[in-house]
């Protein structure tokens, strides 16, 4: 146990471990079956996660791709709070704490971060022994000294005070009813909340309804939008989604298919804080399109408006910097 270890590499290690003589072909028809759960409906009352053998296929499916999603957003949110750390976090429905990881090595090179308690709360106690195992492999000391709770994720869902609230790839199993109420919950109980789903058009939608009822609350969205204004896509038309890197490990491969030693999970997201957030000018909301000398950038910018803009040679500095930019930056950069 390295407790130096980053929390990415940390999380790798402790998956290999775990992974470790699963035969791939066992995992594979876990996989297969959490795919066929998670794409058809499933009843709020019901886990996705039954027993261990789907708590494998999960960790060796899911596990890296959420954790990079939820850390990219992080990433994003903790540029418009400088100087903010959590000193307490819940999880909510963080089955075996792929987001607790992320929200471990936000702030695990900052002054006080890394300090934090975490709550990890999920109804399935098969993704919480997991997670717990997990965390006493490798993880940092805030994930070895987290409470992992079995809790239905619903409206019947209290929460104590709390720093931060993150929710997962939570949503999509639920009613619109428990949506509804699980959103107000964390709103109510949180200074800062994060919900992170899928970068489909329905996740997007979801992300939307979270993101009315969070400013409803009285929250103000730090990111990805840079205004707490209606979003500006015309719902059925478009979504915003984003994309983060994940890399694959050759279990990872097997059980997945393919042979790429990466792959890129497209996710949206909403995070909110309570008081102020240095929120950017804009956000480039689609991949960069580079041509010869010439830059094009999809904006969504703090007026509320969708708008491209084209930055050329003629622009110096700026044009060196829109060659750097990625797909989810602020723009123009920070600095």
């Amino acid at each position: 146990m390295n407790d130096s270890l980053p929390a990415a590499e940390a999380l790798r290690s402790a998956l290999a471990g775990l992974l470790d003589g699963l035969p791939p072909k066992q995992a594979s028809q876990a996989v297969e079956r959490l795919i066929a759960n998670y794409r058809g409906t499933t009843p709020t009352g019901t886990p996705l996660l039954r027993d261990r053998s789907d708590v494998l296929a999960y960790a060796a499916y899911r596990m890296p791709a959420t954790f990079e999603a939820v850390r990219s957003a992080l990433d994003a949110f903790r540029v418009t709070v400088p100087g903010w750390v959590p000193a307490t976090h819940t999880d909510i429905g963080g089955g075996t704490g792929a987001a607790s990881w992320a929200v471990a090595g936000a702030w695990e090179d900052t002054e006080g971060g890394g300090a934090h308690r975490t709550t990890v709360l999920d109804w399935a106690e098969p993704a919480l022994e997991l997670g717990r195992e997990l965390a006493a492999e490798t993880g940092p000391p805030v994930l070895r000294a987290a409470q992992w709770q079995r809790a239905r994720i619903g409206s019947a869902l209290t929460l104590e005070s709390t720093d931060l609230v993150t929710v997962s790839y939570v949503l999509g199993e639920l009613t619109e009813a428990d949506r509804a109420a699980v959103v107000d919950t964390a709103a109510a109980a949180a200074q800062a909340v994060l919900v992170v789903e899928p970068g489909t058009p329905d996740g997007y939608l979801r992300i939307m309804a979270a993101r009315d009822r969070l400013i409803a609350a009285g929250l103000r969205v730090a990111a990805p939008c840079p205004h707490s204004e209606t979003c500006p896509i015309e719902r059925g038309t478009d979504w915003c989604h984003f994309s983060a890197r994940v890399n694959r490990s050759s279990l990872h491969r097997q059980v997945k298919g393919g042979s790429l030693p990466y792959e890129d999970e497209k996710f949206s997201y909403v995070a909110a804080v309570r008081g102020d957030a240095a929120t950017a000018a804009a956000r480039v909301v689609r991949k960069p399109q580079i041509r010869k000398g010439l830059v094009l950038l999809e904006l969504c910018t703090d007026a509320g408006e969708l708008t491209r803009e084209n930055v050329s040679k003629r622009h110096g500095d700026l044009y060196r910097a829109a060659r750097d930019t990625a797909w989810g930056d602020p723009w123009p950069p920070h600095g």
